[in-house]
């Protein structure tokens, strides 16, 4: 259910926040073999339930998540609650304070019931945690749901909760909401805050929503946006309601597609797939055009030189490799194996490429696209074909995606479709700094 039918039965006491809660953390107990969760918080969850309630019998409503249950991604701090960071070296940290985010989640009247597994330090893409187990997809067992906020996207998928936070530095938001089938939300840099977050890139890390619907994350998005003191990378200005933006049809809204890039090396199921629902918005009254982007294979480059370097430079003094998974031990020694010139030059492409795209946005509203170039990958598959050609499944997983992080852009991935094999294809919309409310708009009249 939505968050606002969840409500309405709130609301009318049909339904109590204990005895919501109850029901989702029974459910989880008992069909959770997707290891989605790290810790589970049920007498915490229970004591603020019945507070909740007591509200509501008063006539105190905080708003539409006000009972909620909801679960953080295992790198958002939270106050006497263990934060792992799906590592070995956290497993034992319990921060004295909270993040913004789950702060402001809290005061909307939503409920923790846990936090959530994810890919170790969020350094991956598949959730393949070797310490708290793989994350499993709920739509095939023998894929994986996608990293890093792999546990947050299963969560939604498997329907033990609405909605989830997590965290996006290359695609980890929304390549586990493409390969799980729901709604993942990547917002401009600084529009969430990051304060209280285990860091990876602090130049590329963004927070956002996953839900089950475009109006979900849309409803979470008007509780943890917004400028905060404590975070000098979240900008000042206020945030909108994300909720209040309504379309009818896309008539004067301007669509672009590549024709470079992002439709390279592409499964067909799922180009055909993203193809179809560019013509469903063009038959909505959308001017759909085809355009040139600059070279996006190497501002996957220069942002990957960022992220290796930002990650790295957070673990200088750690030397014992058994503390870490083999694969986020390699990414940190790679890192640490690039040169100041390297990241210094990075910066300097990143620089050309926002003038680049600040122009682009003068002629369209936004991109369509896929949100990964196939769907969720095998457990133990470590390759993935494109016809003659072969490319490794991390990279592949975030081809598509790593961009926007570099620039700053906000971009949602949401459903569209599946294969012959039942996987979740996900769409992929870009827009332009501080555009959450269109894409919202939009997304939401796609996905009635």
């Amino acid at each position: 259910m939505t968050i606002r039918e969840i409500g309405g039965l709130l609301r009318s006491r049909q339904l109590s926040c204990v005895e919501l809660v109850k029901e989702s953390l029974d459910d989880i107990k008992r069909r959770d073999v997707f290891r989605t969760l790290i810790t589970i918080t049920e007498e915490e969850a229970l004591a603020e339930a019945r507070m909740l309630d007591a509200e509501l019998a008063q006539g105190k409503d905080r708003g539409p998540l006000h009972g909620i249950p909801t679960a953080h991604k295992d790198i958002f701090y939270t106050r006497g609650i263990r934060t792992t960071g799906g590592s070995l070296i956290f497993r034992d940290f319990v921060p004295q304070y909270s993040a913004t985010a789950v702060d402001r989640l809290a005061t909307a009247g939503a409920i923790s019931v846990g936090k959530t597994n994810l890919h170790e330090l969020a350094y991956g893409a598949t959730s393949k945690n070797p310490h708290y187990g793989f994350v499993l997809n709920p739509h095939n067992t023998a894929q994986v749901a996608g990293g890093s906020s792999g546990g947050s996207a299963a969560l939604i998928a498997a329907n033990f909760l609405s909605y989830s936070l997590g965290t996006d530095t290359a695609g980890s938001i929304r390549m586990p909401a493409s390969y799980c089938g729901v709604v993942g939300l990547k917002p401009t840099y600084g529009r969430v805050s990051r304060y209280g977050i285990l860091p990876l890139a602090f130049s590329l890390d963004h927070a956002g929503p996953l839900a089950a619907t475009v109006e979900d994350c849309a409803l979470v998005m008007n509780v943890i946006s917004g400028p905060d003191s404590n975070d000098p990378s979240c900008v000042a200005r206020p945030a909108p309601d994300f909720t209040k933006t309504s379309l009818a049809n896309l008539k004067g809204v301007r669509i672009g597609v590549p024709r470079n890039f992002y439709f390279h090396h592409v499964h067909e199921e799922v180009a055909s797939a993203v193809k179809r629902k560019i013509s469903e918005i063009e038959s909505l009254g959308a001017s759909v055009s085809e355009v040139h982007l600059p070279d996006m294979e190497e501002a996957n480059t220069a942002a990957r030189i960022v992220q290796l370097s930002e990650a790295a430079s957070l673990y200088t003094g750690r030397e014992d490799p058994t503390q870490f998974g083999d694969d986020v031990w390699a990414l940190i020694e790679q890192g640490r194996m690039l040169r100041a010139h390297e990241y210094v030059n990075a910066q300097r492409v990143r620089t050309l490429f926002r003038r680049e795209f600040d122009h682009l946005w003068e002629g369209v509203d936004l991109l369509v696209t896929p949100t990964t170039p196939m769907t969720a990958p095998g457990v133990d598959q470590t390759t993935a074909r494109f016809g003659d050609y072969e490319e490794d499944v991390r990279i592949a997983s975030t081809r598509l995606c790593r961009a926007t992080n570099f620039l700053g852009e906000p971009a949602l991935s949401m459903p569209c479709g599946k294969t012959e094999k039942g996987l979740p294809i996900g769409l992929q919309l870009i827009g332009a700094p501080f555009t959450e409310s269109k894409l919202l708009a939009i997304a939401r009249l796609l996905q009635n």
